[in-house]
């Protein structure tokens, strides 16, 4: 019997239409906007003959006439006035240049963090807690204020304003215009990888905004109950599956003990028993033999899947620290395209539904803001240090608690089912996955915020015959130069 958060009253079970997927599968790579990778897919459109339809990307790529939202100008944010150089911190002021949403080059760039004070800033310079309608005019500000770390070479935050397209990202562009896609999909709040990662299998951080262990107010594990007991209770089979490349874990075999220490359901109580529990419920991805790999060809994967971000391979797509190891963006894509083609090509294919998405934005630039949305708990935060945004006595506005979700990020479904060449435009955070697995399975919801969201059923054609036979993408390509040092 499912496990009845409280409050919440049990899903009904799955009508025939999802309950032709077997096999949630979802996948959370690192530090990506909407905007900065999938912005140009309507130019990707125009150049591969694809139809248009409604998509709101980066707006320099839209039609001059025809379907909406249509053309105009390259969006900007306000830069660094030239006369205050590095080392002193970006001064925005009437002398501020322009700059433009321009085309990256290298595929490597500099990282810019999303923490929860850069967020709020990117929300408005001069109103970060939201009591006005949101500027999205901070970007370049917060990516030069990181950039002044030394050894970052951008230290003006250009590289917030910059974006991929279907020549960098070509498996991504494809699947994304051949299967269903979203413009409307957002992280769930406003701060970086850790909080919201935990809203991905727990639908809540319990009032965390930074990693556990920051400071004495976020020390302990979250209590709250996550998405994998839910299954364990409904008998409904599950797996973690963690690349141990780079990891220190030794294997194979490999210590479940281990492997949990790339999985951030550790970050909640019942996740710390899992080796003890449930060890056969975590297991191997992206290794030669894979428990993963091993699990398609036995007919053998679980109902419900998730793949964590193999970010000790460099793998993840997150933006570089350094200079000594920089992260490949079209690396860590090639190896995402290699899981998919892998389930594409086994017997589990018929009957499965992949999701990709992005665990927050990175503090790259996206020209929406974030979507009004329910508290799933009414915890406020409770780790902010003193003088961190929405810290009294400046701490009542729209933006001070878990009411609004963090940025868009990319989206991509893919399933026999999928519909093709699909966009929603229902704005959902990516606990909607979780409400995925909630409608499909007959499960509760686990708190107010997963219980809100759509069920995902609208990127699914039931009625259609499926795709049994998948398109062939494209090898991802690889090559594009890898530089730090300049842009773009």
């Amino acid at each position: 019997m499912a496990l009845l958060a409280s409050g919440q009253s049990s899903t009904p079970t799955a009508s025939q239409g999802l309950g032709q997927i077997n096999h949630i599968i979802f996948m959370v790579q690192e530090n990506r906007s909407f905007d900065h990778y999938f912005g140009a897919l309507r130019q990707y459109w125009a150049q591969n003959a694809y139809p248009d339809v409604s998509f709101d990307g980066l707006p320099q790529f839209n039609p001059k006439t025809g379907i909406p939202p249509l053309h105009h100008p390259a969006p900007t944010n306000p830069g660094c006035d030239p006369a205050f150089p590095a080392p002193n911190d970006c001064t925005i002021d009437s002398q501020s240049p322009k700059i433009k949403s321009f085309k990256l080059l290298t595929q490597c760039s500099e990282n810019t963090s999303p923490s929860w004070n850069e967020s709020h800033v990117d929300w408005g310079l001069n109103d970060p807690t939201g009591n006005l309608p949101a500027q999205l005019n901070g970007f370049v500000y917060t990516a030069a204020h990181d950039g002044r770390i030394i050894g970052y070479h951008d230290k003006r935050g250009r590289r917030a304003m910059g974006y991929y397209n279907g020549s960098d990202l070509n498996y991504y562009y494809f699947m994304a215009s051949n299967f269903a896609t979203s413009d409307r999909w957002f992280s769930p709040v406003m701060t970086r990888t850790h909080p919201n990662r935990e809203y991905l299998i727990g639908a809540t951080s319990q009032g965390y905004v930074y990693p556990i262990g920051s400071n004495s107010h976020d020390s302990q594990p979250l209590t709250a109950t996550t998405i994998f007991q839910e299954l364990q209770a409904a008998n409904i089979t599950w797996k973690i599956y963690v690349n141990p490349t780079n990891s220190g874990c030794s294997g194979p075999p490999y210590a479940p003990s281990c492997l949990l220490e790339s999985s951030y359901v550790k970050q909640f109580q019942w996740g710390q028993t899992i080796p003890t529990n449930f060890p056969n419920n975590i297991g191997t991805i992206g290794i030669p033999n894979s428990d993963f790999d091993n699990d398609l060809k036995n007919r053998t994967l679980p109902q419900v899947v998730q793949i964590e971000p193999a970010s000790n391979a460099g793998l993840d797509e997150h933006p570089s620290n350094s200079d000594l190891a920089p992260s490949r963006t079209q690396f860590g894509a090639a190896y995402v395209a290699s899981i998919i083609n892998s389930i594409m090509a086994s017997s589990s294919w018929k009957d499965s539904a992949f999701i990709l998405t992005y665990d927050e934005g990175g503090a790259l630039y996206d020209h929406l803001s974030p979507a009004a949305t329910v508290s799933p708990d009414g915890i406020r935060p409770k780790d902010l240090f003193q003088g961190d945004i929405c810290t009294p006595p400046n701490d009542s506005g729209p933006t001070c608690d878990f009411k609004y979700t963090g940025y868009r990020v990319p989206l991509i479904v893919i399933s026999p089912f999928a519909k093709k060449h699909y966009v929603s435009h229902t704005p959902a955070d990516y606990t909607a996955i979780l409400k995925l697995i909630e409608t499909r399975f007959g499960l509760s919801s686990l708190t107010q915020r997963d219980s809100a969201q759509m069920d995902m059923s609208e990127f699914f054609n039931f009625t259609a015959p499926p795709w049994v036979t998948p398109p062939t993408p494209p090898v991802q390509s690889t090559n594009a130069p890898c530089y730090l040092n300049k842009l773009p």
